[in-house]
C-alpha cells in the first residue's frame, strides 16, 4: 500500500507545475525563439516535456505542449540555427533533471 501511494505522489507531483507552451509555425508569432542543443553541457535549460497540463505555471523546464495557443503560457518557435536562439534547450528523460543551467536567461520564460 504504501509503494502504491508514493508512485501515485510521484507521478502528480512529477507534473504539477508544468508549464505550458505552444511552438507556432512562424517566428514572428513566438515569445520565445528556441534552439534544441545535442548537449546537455550548452543548454542554457534542461526541459522535461511533461504528459499532462496541470494547474501551476512554475519556471522550473517542464513544459507541456498544448495543441491550443490560446491555452499556452507561452509561445515558442524552433530555429534552425544555435545563433538565431533567445533560449537553447535540452531534452531530458526525468523530471527531476529538468531545470535552468543559465539562469541569466530564466526572465525569457515568465
Amino acid at each position: 500500500m504504501r509503494s502504491c501511494f508514493l508512485i501515485v505522489f510521484f507521478f502528480l507531483t512529477d507534473n504539477a507545475f508544468a508549464q505550458r507552451v505552444y511552438a507556432v509555425n512562424y517566428a514572428g508569432q513566438a515569445d520565445v525563439k528556441v534552439f534544441v542543443v545535442e548537449y546537455e553541457s550548452l543548454a542554457d535549460l534542461k526541459v522535461y516535456k511533461s504528459t499532462y497540463a496541470e494547474t501551476g505555471n512554475k519556471n522550473t523546464g517542464r513544459w507541456y505542449f498544448t495543441n491550443h495557443i490560446g491555452l499556452a503560457d507561452k509561445k515558442i518557435f524552433f530555429v534552425d540555427h544555435a545563433s538565431q536562439a533567445d533560449l537553447k534547450i535540452f531534452f531530458v528523460k526525468y523530471a527531476g533533471l529538468a531545470g535552468w543551467r543559465n539562469k541569466s536567461k530564466r526572465a525569457l520564460m515568465y
